[in-house]
């Protein structure tokens, strides 16, 4: 139970080209290239990014809220329940 001669191989290449056609097996090739490509170009362009400055930190919602909000919040359980 070894690996696969030559020949196996050669088979099992044949038989995918009948099964799915040349061509699209060369669409294939090339989506794969681009896939690689586009993936090696990012990776260069994440490592050449650092310099940029970092985004503003969000604003923190205060734990006491207005006396106003209070009021006018509708309990929405409370509503469909009547």
């Amino acid at each position: 139970m070894g690996t696969f001669s030559v020949w196996h191989w050669l088979i099992v290449l044949l038989i995918v080209v009948l099964v799915f056609g040349t061509k699209k097996l060369k669409g294939l090739g090339g989506d794969l290239g681009g896939a690689v490509k586009g993936f090696k170009d990012g990776m260069r362009d994440g490592s050449a990014a650092p310099e940029e400055k970092p985004a503003a930190p969000a604003q923190q919602v205060s734990a006491t809220a207005p006396a106003h909000a209070e009021k006018s919040t509708i309990d929405v359980e409370a509503k469909n329940k009547s």
